[in-house]
């Protein structure tokens, strides 16, 4: 990678109280040094950035949101976490963009508060953790937000949340306790998402919407991988007609959060192409310089290194 190739890295996050607060356990689950960066508003994270030779962030709350919060709750203090998120960009507006927080368990009103985060504070798109009150987003009780994204032209990033109880006593026990990391970012989150992003395909909001964009990070959650399966599969006979890979390839854009694999790199290229591949850290949770330094070092042309980095994150967030 050129040192003059510019780096904008897509999925990195932050905490504002307006959600903390009231999750007691999210606060004492989280390693002191991991909370010290999600609460840095400035010194550290620039720090950071500068040494690993990260532009931009595009920042976004990390888990928990407001997704679990009563409704009344949730959506006010979405509100309150963007204009946080927006004053906190305006300090540095060339290092740092944003998603906005949205309380998807009140649709309309998450649909609104986009509209408010893309026209008024600039944002870039939303992103939304995982399941909200047990259901996935497939379910169109919640199609008025991917309505608006779609007019808006901004995308939707479908970031991993730990799955729900009764998954995890089905898949994950006995290991949940003696390799906790199982039920998370080693593979629980990974099938959690992929199954959100399958869902969302099958859902056919996508043809309701066909201007209706997705992200999904860590190398697609491994759905690249299993992109030709999925296609034919759900081509065999007693299915209804579907053109998986057409719709997976059209309306999602994956990211390399956290996952920096040339293999994993190559596959995603060959089956998305390279527009539909941008780069992520995962920060703080996956510190920035192991990500910039296999991005460095990985065997790419300088173009598609350049469009990885950040071109194709340019075009599709307008940065």
């Amino acid at each position: 990678m050129s040192q003059s190739t510019r780096v904008i890295a897509i999925e990195e996050h932050f905490w504002a109280p307006e959600f903390v607060e009231h999750y007691p356990e999210a606060q004492t689950n989280r390693a002191p040094e991991q909370r010290r960066r999600l609460e840095d508003f400035g010194t550290l994270r620039l720090k950071e950035m500068d040494e690993a030779g990260i532009d931009v962030q595009v920042l976004s709350h990390a888990p928990t949101g407001p997704q679990r919060l009563p409704t009344e709750i949730a959506v006010d203090a979405s509100r309150k976490v963007n204009d946080r998120l927006h004053a906190f960009i305006e300090s540095e507006p060339t290092r740092y963009a944003g998603f906005a927080a949205l309380a998807a368990q009140a649709p309309e009103a998450a649909a609104d508060e986009l509209q408010r985060s893309v026209e008024d504070l600039d944002f870039k798109g939303a992103l939304i953790h995982g399941l909200t009150d047990g259901r996935f987003l497939d379910d169109r009780f919640f199609w008025p937000i991917f309505a608006r994204a779609a007019a808006l032209d901004v995308p939707i990033y479908l970031h991993p949340a730990r799955p729900i109880p009764a998954v995890i006593d089905a898949y994950y026990v006995p290991y949940k306790d003696t390799h906790p990391a199982i039920v998370q970012a080693a593979w629980g989150f990974g099938v959690e998402t992929a199954t959100h992003a399958i869902r969302m395909v099958l859902s056919g909001v996508c043809e309701e919407y066909p201007n209706l964009k997705f992200l999904i990070g860590h190398m697609g959650e491994g759905i690249p991988f299993h992109l030709t399966r999925l296609d034919e599969a759900l081509s065999r006979p007693g299915n209804q007609p579907s053109s998986f890979a057409k719709v997976f390839k059209e309306h999602f854009y994956v990211t390399t959060s956290g996952f920096f694999s040339d293999t994993a790199l190559r596959c995603c290229i060959d089956e998305m192409g390279l527009d539909h591949v941008m780069f992520a850290v995962d920060w703080p949770f996956v510190a920035n310089k192991p990500g910039t330094d296999w991005l460095n070092a990985a065997p790419l042309s300088q173009d598609e290194v350049d469009r990885i980095a950040h071109r194709s994150a340019e075009k599709l967030l307008r940065i």
